[in-house]
């Protein structure tokens, strides 16, 4: 079910594209529109994963890497991917003190799943697995490519209803919308593109939360990660997100500062539902109660981001 509406509001995103490009340039604009869409969506299906973790300057890691911490990482990713079933994806460290986590690629033989350095520091070793378990159930489900081919289709709705007077400058009889209709689409395709996206995001995060808390087969962990995380993303800075807010879906939890309900204005679901959410699924496992994390009282907030990825051990190194 999860995937029929994902596949839905992508149809309602090629739509808004093909109606802007409609209303802009008639039955030609509708299909110089549809021919970007789809040469903007190849070059995403082979390059967006490489534009990201070079965007957040991610290194790559494995067994050798002297901090125990990271060695530790990298085997608990590499055990759970086998219990999933996955290639083992390529894994990495971004350093940033926010703790936060994201995995990339266009399907499971090609994918990337990252961490960023103050998550080894500020979580536990469960917590870890709990986090990066949701990371591979992305990759399980194929979201990564899904949301980044979302991202590239709103982006450039959003781009082309930008030009939309420039493309539309000639006689309104050539224009199915008129110049009414094409203010109108400067408006409204945006927005409607943009809540999209964002729909399609919250219904892909509850889904990996069920399936990585069933990969590390460890909910309550997931759940006190997922508050830790949002508590230390209010105060941390994430700089290189804050300066392309549009790559902030690809995280596990929203690394900007804003805060939002669970609606369609926000880019994840509200963590409390989604800690609700995961106790009942330890319930349904029959794994025994445990309280979740519940507040942290995180340092003075911080904007800089370490030039390396090394790093003190954290509480499990």
């Amino acid at each position: 079910m999860n995937h029929l509406k994902t596949f839905a509001l992508l149809a309602v995103l090629t739509a808004l594209f093909a109606g802007l490009g409609y209303l802009i340039g008639g039955a030609t604009g509708m299909l110089i529109a549809l021919v970007f869409a789809a040469g903007m969506n190849l070059f995403s299906y082979w390059n967006a994963d490489k534009i990201v973790l070079r965007m957040y300057r991610a290194q790559p890691v494995d067994e050798t890497h002297p901090n125990a911490v990271v060695r530790t990482y990298v085997a608990d990713v590499a055990q759970m991917a086998r219990d999933a079933g996955l290639p083992r994806p390529a894994i990495a460290i971004i350093p940033s003190d926010q703790p936060n986590a994201f995995a990339t690629g266009r399907n499971p033989a090609h994918a990337a799943v990252c961490a960023t350095t103050g998550l080894l520091d500020m979580l536990t070793r469960d917590e870890i697995r709990g986090v990066m378990a949701h990371e591979l159930a992305h990759v399980k489900n194929r979201d990564t490519l899904t949301m980044t081919v979302t991202a590239t289709v709103a982006g450039a709705i959003a781009a082309l209803a930008n030009f939309a007077l420039f493309f539309g400058g000639g006689d309104d009889r050539e224009r199915p919308g008129g110049i009414i209709g094409t203010l109108a689409l400067m408006l409204l395709a945006p927005m409607a593109a943009g809540l999209v996206q964002m729909a399609i995001s919250r219904t892909r995060e509850y889904e990996a939360d069920k399936v990585g808390a069933e990969i590390a087969g460890d909910p309550a962990s997931l759940a006190a990660a997922l508050q830790k995380i949002e508590a230390y993303a209010r105060r941390i800075h994430n700089p290189t997100a804050e300066r392309n807010p549009a790559s902030g879906q690809l995280f596990i939890i929203n690394p900007l500062a804003g805060r939002g309900a669970d609606n369609l204005f926000s880019t994840h679901p509200n963590t409390g539902n989604r800690v609700r959410a995961l106790m009942e699924l330890g319930t349904r496992m029959g794994l025994a109660p445990r309280r979740a994390f519940a507040e942290v009282a995180p340092g003075p907030a911080t904007t800089s981001v370490p030039s390396t990825p090394s790093h003190t051990p954290g509480p499990w190194g």
